[in-house]
């Protein structure tokens, strides 16, 4: 059952094997931001093109394997499974069923027929209930599309971030881009001490996840038996029992802390230690030649 200690989400792994080690933090933050608002109204080819350029990245950010093809594989078929759900549930009324007024009312008039529909099957019978059709319609399609792209981009784009930046260097980009807020009285120091404190405790996250889903299998439940509303309950409790264990620990950390006299670290102290040399340079002018490239890309071609 310690199978989440094998996947790495959001823990940072330290090493030298790949250049997103050597890209600047706060260049990271920038590419972030583009795979998170890109894809707010965009068309499909650039949410499915911002997806290839993600697994680019992986494949190709000689990390080592270990790191995240799990995680990988984990998240597609996850995004594939909601994706599929989101085509196949009926989102709304289907366009090609709205009447139309017969085209020999309007002389001269050309009427283009546009099939809004793409698969059919069916009808489908389950147990001697007959369920309808399967229709998936381009509106439907659409709804897929858009759900599983967005749900891998942002978690996989966080996730690449986060174990190849520590999170003092995380923090200190974050402020860095925060700082003019100072002059509006913004208590910036002891916000990115905060986070810095949120994402150290990211672990204690996966262990409490853990620690539930081994608390269910060590009961072995019967799902069939308990039924699908008694299911929902089950793990709304478990969530809610999840919650509380990470807002204890937190509790617990704080109080620790200011006990033995902690205080709040400055953004100085979190800056990190960056050596310019000539690879350092290169990846850095590199990247932001790619992003200055991929703004005007989503400009041109991703509008929906």
């Amino acid at each position: 059952m310690d199978w989440l200690k094998k996947i790495p989400i959001g823990q940072y792994v330290s090493g030298k094997a790949s250049w997103l080690r050597v890209v600047d933090p706060r260049i990271k933050l920038s590419w972030i931001l583009l795979f998170l608002l890109t894809p707010i109204l965009a068309n499909s080819i650039w949410r499915i093109s911002t997806v290839l350029a993600l697994l680019l990245i992986t494949f190709f950010s000689f990390l080592p394997p270990r790191l995240w093809w799990r995680s990988l594989l984990f998240l597609l078929a996850f995004s594939l499974i909601i994706g599929s759900l989101s085509i196949v549930l009926p989102a709304s009324e289907s366009s090609f069923e709205l009447p139309l007024r017969a085209p020999d009312e309007i002389p001269g008039a050309i009427v283009l027929n546009r099939s809004w529909e793409i698969f059919r099957l069916g009808p489908l019978n389950f147990g001697g209930i007959s369920l309808g059709p399967l229709i998936v319609d381009r509106r439907s399609a659409e709804l897929g599309i858009k759900t599983s792209t967005l749900i891998f981009t942002v978690i996989h784009s966080v996730n690449l971030m986060l174990i190849t930046t520590p999170p003092e260097d995380l923090v200190w980009a974050i402020r860095w881009f925060f700082a003019p807020l100072t002059l509006l009285g913004f208590p910036l120091e002891k916000l990115s001490f905060q986070l810095l404190l949120a994402l150290r405790f990211l672990p204690l996250v996966q262990e409490e996840l853990q620690n539930l889903f081994r608390s269910i299998g060590v009961r072995a439940i019967d799902f069939k038996k308990l039924g699908l509303k008694s299911s929902l309950g089950l793990f709304v409790s478990l969530g809610e029992r999840l919650l509380s264990n990470i807002l204890l620990r937190a509790e617990q950390g704080a109080d620790s802390l200011m006990s033995r006299e902690g205080l709040w670290l400055s953004s100085q102290q979190l800056r990190p230690c960056i050596v310019v040399n000539l690879k350092y340079m290169l990846i850095n002018l590199s990247s932001v030649f790619l992003l200055l490239i991929a703004i005007s890309l989503r400009c041109l071609y991703g509008t929906s």
